[in-house]
């Protein structure tokens, strides 16, 4: 880990600080986003974020982490890929799966499982996350988008953070929820009292979540959400908020919720414009077997 300084130039006056920060430290601008949202860069020795305007002489000093040496082998795991070009590929993750590798962790996850399908990836998130855009905890299921190249990844990665893309789940969750829309506008940060969850705190980042009922059940409530911003157990720790937590979640749920593999969510549907072509692409992903088994037997 090296901690560096830098001095805002000139030219770089009113630029957005993760564009100007990306020209001048010749990294990808994604990178940059990652590590501010990591609080590894400070601007005058405060947090801030990527929109925030450079001033001529504005300090910043940022942390560079070297990354893990991890021994990653390709493994054949079989994938359901929905599509794939030269640039993306999309793939419907099973309940189960880990995005990527972690100490510890090193084998069975949908990275060892990229690595024997693809001979390239993008490069942008390192050794450990090579083409993770982005992820989805390991018991929930569906759409996730991968980069087979660094120009992929940047067009991803910026849809992503400009809320260009599109990402809706189901999920069942505790509780009848009697309105039929709404959005939960809290910030999200990791929680005081366990620093193992994420929780709703004063100053956590800007975190919106919309949410529709698709179906009531007694006692649960089936429901569409979309994120408008992509934090760590969003919608875990949002619905749990709001009195309804999801079901069969073991971190966040009650201890007397429906058997399963963990908390009924499912990544459905998954939208973006194409890098290359710039066409825009929309996939669904179907309910996994025990999520629709877990409905009908509500229902009956």
């Amino acid at each position: 880990m090296t901690q560096n300084t830098v001095i805002i130039p000139e030219k770089l006056n009113h630029e957005r600080l993760d564009k100007g920060l990306a020209e001048l430290l010749g990294m990808t601008r994604s990178g940059i986003q990652t590590l501010l949202k990591d609080d590894a860069i400070l601007v005058n020795g405060e947090k801030t974020k990527a929109n925030y305007k450079c001033k001529t002489g504005d300090e910043i000093t940022y942390i560079v982490r070297e990354a893990e040496e991890l021994d990653i082998e390709a493994e054949d795991i079989p994938l359901d890929i929905y599509y794939e070009d030269t640039d993306v590929l999309v793939v419907n993750k099973p309940q189960g799966m880990v995005v990527h590798p972690s100490a510890g962790h090193t084998s069975g996850t949908l990275v060892n499982a990229l690595l024997f399908h693809c001979k390239d990836l993008s490069g942008i998130n390192g050794k450990i996350r090579p083409g993770i855009v982005h992820r989805i905890d390991k018991d929930t299921s569906g759409l996730l988008m991968v980069a087979k190249n660094d120009k992929a990844h940047e067009s991803l990665a910026e849809q992503l953070y400009d809320k260009t893309s599109d990402r809706e789940y189901i999920a069942l969750v505790h509780g009848v929820i009697k309105h039929q829309k709404g959005t939960i506008d809290a910030p999200i940060g990791r929680s005081k009292e366990d620093r193992q969850k994420m929780g709703i705190v004063n100053d956590g980042k800007e975190s919106r979540t919309h949410f529709e009922v698709l179906e009531r059940f007694k006692g649960y409530t089936l429901i569409k959400c979309r994120l408008e911003t992509g934090r760590t157990h969003q919608i875990r720790v949002h619905m749990k908020y709001i009195g309804h937590p999801l079901a069969g979640d073991p971190k966040y749920g009650l201890k007397n919720t429906i058997k399963g593999e963990g908390q009924f969510l499912h990544a459905s549907e998954l939208g973006f414009t194409h890098p290359t072509t710039q066409e825009r692409m929309k996939f669904e992903a179907p309910l996994p077997e025990v999520f629709q088994e877990a409905l009908e037997s509500l229902r009956e």
